[in-house]
């Protein structure tokens, strides 16, 4: 019995992945979004989950999330977001973002199966210092509220606030979080078969060019 959380925008643009814009031009990286929300909406779609929310931001909700929940964001920041949407849900609860769309369904298969005894949370690090996944089984805002984000110590901060609530965290593995173009052609090379990566390599020469410097 596993709720799976996916949040997610809208992939309009100038309101997504606008770190992309240059070399992508703002309709690109808003196209690119959307590929990228396709991909994680394929990867999970195996997964045994008993309920599926779609915490969303927008009006037109994208193909793929017809079997989910739609449940909209409140106003706040990140932390409150997420906060309020675990407090709507109980027994093991996993949220997953729309910006890693390399995720394999392999990844969070230990999430929901039998967990371990000696874990109550599961936590995935993504390369820019956030997370990418978070899992609880006893599902509590206050565990993420005050929690700084879009930061490169969040997914640190993150396990330290879990830590010091007396949880035993299991880590899984590390994900790319594609916000600049370098971070787009390293999704690509992961994950050279899905949408991401032939949306990416339709836009030919725009979506080579480089991102040095932009971290």
């Amino acid at each position: 019995m596993t709720t799976l959380i996916l949040i997610a925008k809208e992939c309009l643009p100038g309101k997504v992945k606008t770190r992309l814009h240059p070399p992508l031009t703002l309709e690109q990286a808003a196209t690119l979004a959307a590929a990228s929300l396709a991909d994680t909406l394929a990867a999970v779609a195996g997964l045994p989950a008993t309920r599926r929310i779609l915490a969303f931001e927008g009006n037109h909700l994208p193909l793929g999330s017809e079997s989910y929940e739609v449940i909209h964001q409140v106003s706040g920041e990140l932390d409150v977001r997420l906060g309020a949407i675990f407090d709507q849900c109980s027994g093991p609860t996993v949220l997953i973002g729309m910006d890693t769309p390399q995720l394999e369904q392999r990844m969070l298969q230990p999430v929901f199966e039998d967990w371990p005894d000696d874990v109550d949370a599961w936590l995935g690090f993504a390369n820019d210092g956030g997370y990418w996944t978070l899992a609880l089984a006893d599902p509590r805002g206050d565990l993420i509220r005050g929690v700084p984000m879009s930061r490169d110590d969040t997914g640190a901060l993150q396990l330290a606030r879990l830590s010091d609530a007396g949880l035993r965290v299991r880590l899984l593995p590390e994900l790319v979080d594609v916000d600049t173009i370098a971070d787009a052609h390293a999704v690509a090379e992961i994950a050279p078969n899905g949408s991401f990566a032939s949306t990416l390599a339709g836009f030919g020469s725009a979506g080579t060019g480089s991102a040095a410097g932009t971290r």
